[in-house]
């Protein structure tokens, strides 16, 4: 018989103790942080929630000017909303499907309001579309129509914030569509819009809806450029976040029973986007 040359194994070495540990194993130098940065963001809308004044909020809830500034929120946000779909899906579409020049380029620009500070969003919007801006002094001399200070112009300013998200969502949903589905489709004769409207969009519905979802909450809590662009003026300019400003100075009750409202509407955004935003994996 041949002798083993497998040497016998020596002695172990103590391993170096590790840092201390929490539950689980996490070690207590990231779980303090962790556990301090949720503290951060929780306790805010704890305090919202303790603060509030709950014997009189359905009383406050129908004042007459919760109730208006409520009604021109949802239907500012939600025409606006409509402007994004319109403009923002093929917008996305042609940024996923059509190579062309200056496409990174073009992606860089729709994403500019994500990062752009909404009082300067304000500011450029009545640049462009106030009386005597690039394009609103053609509108006023040829259509007699002014926009900066209106209902319209608090549609437009959310829309500017709101669109990127759609778009981005929109697109990442048709780049992760499979392009065989569209080729078969055109093998068979079908025209691109016959594509895009039967085939592409189908598979995409559900990315549309949610970038949509998204879409409308962002509008709905825009403040900067709506205040900017639109001004603050009950019933007709006076949304939900800018009667919240209001109300800081005068009635901080009624500012409180304001974001209670708002809080509610983002905690319904998440319910709807769970699946997609905040899955646990």
């Amino acid at each position: 018989m041949r002798a083993s040359t497998t040497a016998p194994p020596g002695p172990r070495r103590a391993g170096r103790p590790g840092p201390p540990s929490g539950p689980r194993g996490v070690p207590l130098v990231l779980l303090v942080p962790a556990l301090a940065g949720l503290a951060f963001l929780v306790l805010p809308l704890a305090g919202l929630l303790v603060r509030a004044p709950w014997s009189t909020l359905a009383v406050r809830l129908t004042e007459p000017g919760v109730l208006e500034a409520l009604r021109l929120s949802l239907v500012t946000s939600s025409v606006a909303t409509v402007l994004c779909l319109l403009f923002g899906v093929p917008l996305a579409w042609m940024l996923a499907r059509v190579p062309f020049r200056g496409r990174g380029f073009v992606r860089a620009l729709v994403t500019v309001p994500l990062v752009l500070p909404p009082v300067v969003g304000g500011v450029a919007l009545l640049l462009v579309l106030g009386r005597r801006g690039l394009v609103g002094q053609w509108l006023d001399s040829a259509f007699g129509l002014t926009l900066p200070f209106t209902t319209a112009a608090v549609v437009l300013a959310e829309a500017f914030v709101a669109m990127p998200f759609l778009i981005i969502s929109v697109e990442g949903a048709i780049r992760a569509t499979d392009l065989r589905f569209e080729e078969a489709a055109a093998t068979l004769g079908a025209s691109r819009w016959t594509v895009f409207r039967r085939v592409t969009l189908p598979l995409v519905a559900p990315g549309v809806a949610a970038g949509a979802v998204l879409c409308w909450a962002r509008a709905l809590g825009e403040f900067g450029a709506t205040i900017t662009f639109a001004g603050n003026f009950p019933g007709r300019t006076q949304t939900m976040p800018l009667a919240v400003y209001l109300a800081l100075e005068t009635d901080p009750e009624a500012a409180i029973v304001l974001s209670l409202v708002l809080l509610a509407v983002s905690v319904a955004v998440l319910a709807c986007l769970r699946d997609r935003w905040v899955s646990a994996g």
